[in-house]
């Protein structure tokens, strides 16, 4: 398991690794096609929390299509944003990654068909909750129980130190968004468009890059 985001020097490490391209060894490079299928497959696994196992009751795929559509109402002229918000957590669909670096693992995922910034979104969305609950009391009390327990495991809230590093990083702001629309998608129950609907977004993206 790679190290937690303890300290700024970790904060640091990591940053580099998903917002300048590097791809750690065992790392995957998702296509296209991969990226629908590994999201399907997520209709199949709910969310768990990771301290008591307990399911939460919606799925990843659930998940991420809620995500998706608030970043679209909230930024529609910024489909990255939303398609970062779709693939946020892909890491926890992939075979071996833990809660912990689920974020890291994500972005070097879809950072060849998605392109840097969608992946340092996908990277960033973790230390953005750790920013928000330091930073804002009130934001620590809408998180979801999953959400809480997932705190512990990825370091808590920053240190001063960690939220002056963060602020510096590529996509930050962002990320911030990304990471408060996270926990507005979590409704069980919540009907907004299928995977389907997305896929024309996110391969019309993909073809930008080329």
């Amino acid at each position: 398991m790679r190290p937690q985001l303890s300290d700024s020097a970790n904060l640091a490490r990591v940053a580099a690794a998903v917002v300048s391209g590097g791809v750690e060894n065992g790392s995957v490079a998702l296509s296209i096609d991969d990226i629908e299928r590994l999201l399907a497959s997520g209709a199949a696994r709910a969310v768990d929390d990771p301290r008591s196992g307990a399911a939460m009751p919606f799925t990843h795929l659930d998940h991420a299509l809620q995500t998706a559509s608030v970043l679209r109402a909230q930024f529609p002229e910024d489909p990255e944003l939303a398609v970062a918000g779709l693939v946020h957590d892909i890491g926890h669909l992939l075979v071996g990654v833990g809660d912990a670096e689920h974020a890291e693992a994500g972005a070097a995922a879809v950072r060849v068909a998605l392109g840097e910034r969608v992946a340092g979104l996908v990277g960033l969305h973790v230390a953005a909750k750790r920013y928000l609950v330091a930073r804002q009391v009130t934001y620590g009390v809408t998180l979801a129980a999953d959400s809480v327990a997932s705190l512990e495991l990825q370091g808590g809230p920053m240190s001063p130190d960690e939220q002056d590093a963060y602020e510096q990083l590529p996509h930050a702001r962002d990320a911030l968004s990304l990471r408060r629309a996270d926990e507005g998608g979590k409704v069980d129950g919540l009907v907004v468009g299928g995977l389907s609907d997305w896929m024309a977004l996110v391969r019309r993206i993909s073809v930008t890059l080329d």
